[in-house]
This record gives structure tokens, C-alpha cells and sequence, in this order.
């Protein structure tokens, strides 16, 4: 019974993250919504199974480089608050990674999409 209560408490936690990022974290509503859209036009232009798997990983995927951007940016304002060349040399990584992941997401978004539209209106 007890393991099942600290499962409990540890789901609970980490909803809680998730609401927080998604009341306090503007980038993480912007995913949020291309997310959302990816989904609605994947359903829209009927999308293989296999394409529709990519996307929803897609999403995750920068979904959660945006929570661990975030994680690492609250947890290096919590080491210090004065300017220090290792605090954004950290922060700037983070950042970095948010965008390599944007980028692929991006990528993966235009190479499934890009043909079925373009058949669309050819």
C-alpha cells in the first residue's frame, strides 16, 4: 500500500509541474498551441499511423526540452542571482538545445506536412 501512495504523491508532483509550466511558461504555451495545430492538420490531411506516431514524439520531445530548459534555468536563478560566466554559459546550453529541438521539430513538421499540402493545391 505504501508504494502505491508515494506512486500517488509522485504523479501528483509531476502534474503539478506540468500545470505550472503551462500557467507561468508563455514558450510553453506557444508549444502547446503548434502542438495542437500539428495534431488537428495531421488529422486534417489523414496522415499514415507511422507519421502521426513521429509528430505526437515530436511533441514530446520539445515539450519536455521545454520543461528541462525551464528546470535548469529556475534551478541556476536558485544558485545565483549575480551575473556568473558558468550561470550562463548553463542557461545559454538550455536555450540552445530549446532551439535544436524547435528546428527538428520544424524539420519533421515540413518533410510530413510540406508534400500533403503541396498535393493539395498542385
Amino acid at each position: 500500500m505504501e508504494k502505491i501512495r508515494k506512486h500517488h504523491i509522485s504523479f501528483k508532483n509531476a502534474l503539478s509541474g506540468l500545470v505550472w509550466a503551462l500557467r507561468t511558461q508563455p514558450n510553453f504555451k506557444v508549444h502547446l498551441l503548434f502542438s495542437l495545430i500539428a495534431i488537428i492538420l495531421g488529422l486534417f490531411l489523414k496522415i499514415s499511423y507511422l507519421e502521426m506516431i513521429v509528430i505526437i514524439f515530436t511533441i514530446v520531445l520539445g515539450l519536455s526540452a521545454e520543461m528541462i530548459n525551464t528546470a535548469i534555468e529556475e534551478i541556476t536563478d536558485l544558485v545565483t542571482k549575480e551575473w556568473r560566466e558558468e550561470a550562463k554559459i548553463a542557461k545559454d546550453v538550455s536555450a540552445g538545445m530549446m532551439l535544436l529541438t524547435a528546428v527538428g521539430a520544424a524539420l519533421v513538421g515540413l518533410l510530413i506536412f510540406l508534400p500533403k499540402i503541396l498535393d493539395i493545391i498542385l
